[in-house]
C-alpha cells in the first residue's frame, strides 16, 4: 500500500504502477501460498520472513481455507453478494467460484491495489459463469472509491457479505482501521456481514515484530493485533458461532493438520443487526 500523510482524510490514496523494486503484500501471500506470480524482490522478503517464521506459509494455506468455508456458510444462509477487499492475487477456486458453485446468479466485486492482480483477473472473471463479478483497482482507505464502484454490481438494498481476510494487518493505526471498517458497512444494509481474519503476535511476539519490520521496510504499514484489539471491529455486530476464534477452531473441516501456534490467525463472521 502507497503511503500517506499523516494529516488529513484517506482520500488522496494513489495507486501506483506495477512496481518490481520492492516487495507487496500479494506477490509475498502468493509466494506463501506456492504460487508462481511473484518477483525476486517478493521472493527474498518472503523468505527472510520464512526464516523466523516458517509456519507463515501454514497460516496462509489455512487462512485461504477459512475464506472458503466463510463464504460458503454464507452463500448456504441465502447471501448472492459478496465485496471482497484485498483480494490478492486469485487463486483457484477464488471467492466467487466457491459461492456461484452454490448460487450461480451471485454477484462478487473483487478490490486491490496492486495492478498486477487486476492482470491476472481479468484472466480468471473471464471464466465466470452466470453471476456478475467485477474488479476494482482501489486501496482499502478509499472506502468511498470502493463502494462507488461497487454499486455497479451490488444491489444495496439486499445484504451484502463484506470481506476483509488477511487484510486489516497491513493497515496500522494511524490509518484508523476501525473507523474504515465502519464507513464500509455503514451502506450496507441490515443483514449484511463481515468476514475477517488477522495476524496476532499473541504467541509468538517476537517472530511477528521481526516481520512486521520487513513489511514496513517496503512501505507497508502493518501491524499485529491482540485478542482483544481484533474483537474490536465486530462492535455493534453480532457473532455467528462460534464467534471469534484461532482459525483452527472456527468450524473446522475434518482432518484438521495445524495446532493454533502454527497458524496465529484469529477470524471471525459477523452480522450487521
Amino acid at each position: 500500500m502507497s503511503q500517506l500523510p499523516h494529516e488529513g482524510r484517506r482520500r488522496s490514496v494513489t495507486l501506483d504502477p506495477i512496481d518490481t523494486s520492492r516487495p507487496h503484500p500479494a506477490r509475498m501471500y502468493d509466494y506463501y501460498l506456492g504460487g508462481k506470480d511473484s518477483y525476486p524482490v517478493d521472493e527474498e522478503a518472503a523468505e527472510r520472513v520464512i526464516s523466523f517464521l516458517p509456519a507463515i506459509r501454514a497460516a496462509a494455506r489455512t487462512n485461504r481455507n477459512f475464506m472458503n468455508r466463510a463464504a460458503r456458510l454464507l452463500a448456504d444462509r441465502g447471501i448472492n453478494q459478496f465485496l471482497d477487499i484485498g483480494t490478492g492475487i486469485p487463486t483457484e477456486p477464488n471467492l466467487h467460484q466457491v459461492v456461484q458453485t452454490v448460487n450461480s446468479q451471485s454477484r462478487v466485486v473483487y478490490a486491490d491495489n496492486d495492478p498486477i492482480v487486476l492482470r491476472h483477473a481479468e484472466a480468471l472473471l473471464r471464466s465466470t459463469p452466470e453471476g456478475a463479478t467485477k474488479y476494482i483497482q482501489a486501496d482499502v482507505r478509499e472506502p468511498e472509491k470502493i463502494i462507488d464502484g461497487a454499486r455497479e454490481i451490488l444491489n444495496f438494498d439486499e445484504p451484502v457479505a463484506l470481506s476483509l481476510v488477511a487484510l486489516l494487518h497491513f493497515v496500522s493505526d494511524e490509518f484508523r482501521p476501525y473507523d474504515l471498517v465502519n464507513e464500509l458497512l455503514d451502506p450496507l444494509p441490515s443483514g449484511s456481514f463481515l468476514m475477517l481474519s488477522h495476524v496476532t503476535g499473541d504467541f509468538d511476539a517476537e517472530g511477528w515484530s521481526k516481520a512486521v519490520e520487513i513489511y514496513r521496510q517496503s512501505g507497508v504499514p502493518a501491524q499485529v493485533r491482540s485478542l482483544d484489539e481484533f474483537g474490536r471491529f465486530f462492535k455493534g455486530l453480532r457473532l455467528i458461532d462460534p464467534g471469534v476464534q484461532m482459525v483452527t477452531d472456527w468450524r473446522p473441516e475434518p482432518g484438521q493438520e495445524f495446532k493454533n501456534e502454527q497458524v496465529p490467525l484469529y477470524v471471525g463472521v459477523a452480522q450487521k443487526p
